[in-house]
């Protein structure tokens, strides 16, 4: 008997050490983050129908600034560019994006802009595109909502879209 006990006390031994010793706790860094890249001084034009990035003469990278520019150089002559918004104006835009308040980073893609936009004419495929590429270079906007103002008649307002639908 004292030999099962023996041989029991012998086996739990080699069972319960694995040759592992115990340790404390060993930092290895900080918590992962995800790195979201930083919007681009870019404005999305045409050339021969198709969308291409163009640099925009902008203080600073904002959307609305972004947005501001696009409506600008779309009112201006374009020697080896086309514009598909000729005939409307930026009316603004609404931010809905709810900011971090804490130190945990915020995710991508967590906010509909609302982008306001005035003409008479309707907004072709093209004219969307632009808008929406343009706004969606920040991260934070998983989709751009349109709302078409006109002078005479009720405001409409678009379905969310994202620039991987419109491109061509």
């Amino acid at each position: 008997m004292r030999a099962g006990i023996a041989l029991t006390a012998a086996l739990l031994t080699l069972v319960a050490g694995c040759g592992i010793t115990e340790s404390g706790v060993v930092e290895l860094g900080g918590p992962p983050l995800v790195s979201i890249p930083p919007p681009s001084k870019t404005i999305y034009m045409l050339r021969d129908g198709k969308l291409i990035l163009e640099p925009a003469d902008v203080d600073d990278d904002s959307v609305n600034s972004l947005l501001t520019a696009l409506f600008a150089a779309s009112a201006a002559p374009l020697p080896g560019r086309e514009t598909a918004l000729r005939g409307f104006t930026y009316e603004g835009m609404n931010d809905t994006t709810k900011r971090v308040q804490r130190n945990d980073p915020q995710l991508p893609r967590t906010s509909t802009l609302t982008v306001y936009v005035k003409g008479e004419q309707a907004l072709t495929r093209s004219a969307r595109a632009q808008i929406v590429c343009t706004a969606q270079q920040d991260a934070a906007y998983e989709a751009v909502k349109i709302v078409h103002k006109y002078d005479r008649r009720a405001p409409t307002t678009e379905e969310p879209k994202i620039c991987g639908d419109l491109k061509d």
